[in-house]
């Protein structure tokens, strides 16, 4: 008879990798619902602070220095310099509103008030918590945007019907901005950090995008590396549409989005699960 020493022990199972494919559920809809419900008692200061700081960039910037500039050339269309900022403004918009929420919000709730570890207790995976947290993210983007879009539109800045496309393209910029974001938020160890983020990543990030001016005015090294800036490829596709013109090269802007936001999201959750040691 063998003895117990001479038995072989039983391998545990190797554990799973943190890039395995997400897998994600419907379950990712209630905490969600948990977001907004929370949201719903700030819901107007919330709305003041996402929509002043950009409605004063507009301001400033569109009507001050627009009595400077006065037209600007964009595909061989004169245009205001009011249009051609706000046009690239409410791309900026939505870019901050959903680093934002997928910064400072979700790492207070993952890190700070340990909402995530309640979560968890119920039947709902770590997956379907980053997904919930990315479309929230994107969720108050649009609404900041929307809001914005109203105001531009009360402004007359732009009539064109094409706008009715722009609002799903900048829920689409809301998307992949919030994912970026979450991969920040998994490495943070406190809001600090969030700092070289704003700092070394959006802001070069505005001001290479032809937010402000026209990006042909960059050197020739920097316009190329500007190509393939998530920000520029989301102008690209939206300032067309508020000219009531389509964009250019549509597909490829397009494509870059779409794979930046798919690449984002993987390598957040990744991060996110190796936090969370799952």
């Amino acid at each position: 008879m063998p003895t117990a020493s001479s038995t072989p022990a039983t391998a545990a199972p190797p554990a799973a990798s943190v890039w395995r494919p997400p897998r994600l559920s419907a379950r990712c809809w209630p905490v969600f619902l948990r977001n907004l419900l929370v949201w719903r008692k700030l819901a107007v200061p919330s709305l003041v602070g996402n929509i002043a700081e950009p409605l004063m960039w507009l301001v400033a910037f569109g009507y001050g220095m627009g009595a400077l500039v006065g037209e600007l050339s964009v595909g061989g269309q004169k245009v205001p310099y009011i249009l051609f900022l706000a046009s690239g403004s409410i791309c900026m918009s939505a870019m901050n509103a959903a680093s934002f929420e997928a910064l400072y919000s979700a790492f207070s709730r993952m890190h700070v008030q340990k909402t995530w570890d309640g979560i968890m207790n119920a039947p709902i995976s770590l997956d379907d918590v980053v997904l919930a947290e990315m479309l929230w993210a994107a969720f108050k983007a649009l609404f900041t945007v929307t809001a914005i879009m109203g105001v531009m539109l009360a402004l007359s800045i732009s009539h064109s019907p094409k706008l009715l496309v722009a609002w799903p393209v900048l829920l689409g910029v809301g998307i992949m901005f919030s994912s970026i974001a979450l991969i920040f938020n998994a490495l943070a160890q406190g809001y600090d950090f969030f700092t070289y983020y704003f700092t070394l990543v959006l802001t070069p990030m505005m001001f290479l995008s032809g937010v402000f001016f026209p990006r042909e005015q960059l050197p020739p090294i920097v316009h190329a590396i500007s190509d393939w800036l998530p920000l520029t490829n989301a102008v690209e596709l939206v300032r067309p549409l508020f000219m009531d013109q389509w964009p250019d090269h549509a597909l490829r802007h397009g494509l870059v989005l779409v794979v930046t936001t798919v690449v984002a999201f993987w390598v957040a959750l990744a991060l996110t699960r190796r936090r969370f040691r799952v």
